[in-house]
């Protein structure tokens, strides 16, 4: 049975950077930028006897908007159910119930996100994005 907590003590910051640095989408970020997105977020541990397995965090302002980033699951712990059960917990974190927008961008996992509600965008023309490399 995994524990999933919002307790930023507990974060293994070693394993998180090393997961995220092979990422697609992390590819790169040092452990300093890492220890300051989890600084500055919601952070969610997913651990198995005491040992992290997976993460993810929120960008948050705790009333209308929420922004999920960077979720995981080690690959060698995945296809048990782990990622299910980190959005569910995710969606039911009693800080987070106020919000009423929530966003993620991903390049794969899309039948995890649809069933915890997300979707393509219903109106694209009112997204913009600003990506500075």
């Amino acid at each position: 049975m995994i524990d999933i907590s919002t307790d930023k003590s507990k974060l293994q910051i070693d394993m998180i950077h090393q997961f995220l640095t092979n990422s697609y989408w992390g590819k790169g970020r040092t452990v300093d930028e890492v220890k300051k997105t989890i600084e500055n977020c919601l952070c969610f541990g997913v651990y198995l006897d005491e040992k992290q397995i997976g993460f993810a965090r929120i960008v948050t302002d705790y009333t209308v908007f929420a922004y999920l980033m960077d979720v995981f699951i080690l690959p060698e712990h995945r296809g048990k159910g782990y990622s299910k059960q980190l959005m569910k917990a995710i969606n039911e974190e009693p800080k987070l119930q106020p919000c009423k927008v929530w966003m993620l961008k991903t390049a794969d996992a899309h039948g995890l996100y649809k069933q915890f509600g997300y979707s393509e965008l219903k109106h694209p023309e009112k997204v913009m994005e600003r990506i500075l490399t």
